[in-house]
């Protein structure tokens, strides 16, 4: 069975030219086939992280870049 009939979810995620050089750069140094592979293990690794404390209420989805601070770090909204 593919992984296509397992992932009926399609997620959309834009991303700027240096975000996309961050993520290929992993990817092919973790030997991954895919961006997409590469993002579920990413997903994967973050959302096992203990102890994690993102304040995310009221912020804005600009506010949450992949090399830009951490949400809480450095922005004044």
């Amino acid at each position: 069975m593919s992984d296509r009939l397992n992932r009926p979810e399609r997620l959309q995620v834009m991303l700027n030219a240096e975000e996309i050089r961050a993520l290929d750069d992993w990817r092919f140094a973790h030997r991954l086939p895919s961006r997409a592979a590469a993002i579920r293990e990413l997903l994967r690794r973050g959302l096992g992280v203990d102890g994690s404390d993102l304040k995310t209420e009221g912020k804005h989805s600009a506010r949450f870049g992949v090399l830009e601070d951490a949400p809480g770090q450095g922005d004044a909204a």
